[in-house]
């Protein structure tokens, strides 16, 4: 499976977990677009991914997990956030 089809699932998935439609989401995008989205057939800018979270009004990295975890179902969350956190910590940012 490709990432932006991951992706599509993750965004459709957490979508009508929300009970929204694509049209629902008519500020944000078209109708189309979160359909082609939804599909794998289109990428998502990071702002988009943003854009999309705020309306299903959750954190962009709900979204990216739950991508992510389409991605590799043998990933458990906990597994996912340990090796977030250890990469981190090894590379920590220096604003």
């Amino acid at each position: 499976m490709e990432l932006k089809e991951a992706f599509g699932i993750a965004l459709r998935s957490m979508r009508l977990r929300q009970r929204l439609t694509q049209e629902d989401f008519g500020d944000v995008s078209s109708r189309t677009y979160i359909s082609m989205l939804e599909r794998g057939v289109k990428n998502a800018t990071i702002e988009k991914v943003a854009e999309l979270a705020g309306r299903l009004e959750v954190h962009p990295l709900s979204l990216l997990v739950e991508t992510f975890m389409t991605l590799d179902p043998e990933e458990d969350l906990e597994s996912l956030f340990e090796r977030v956190r250890n990469e981190i910590a090894r590379h920590p940012a220096t604003l």
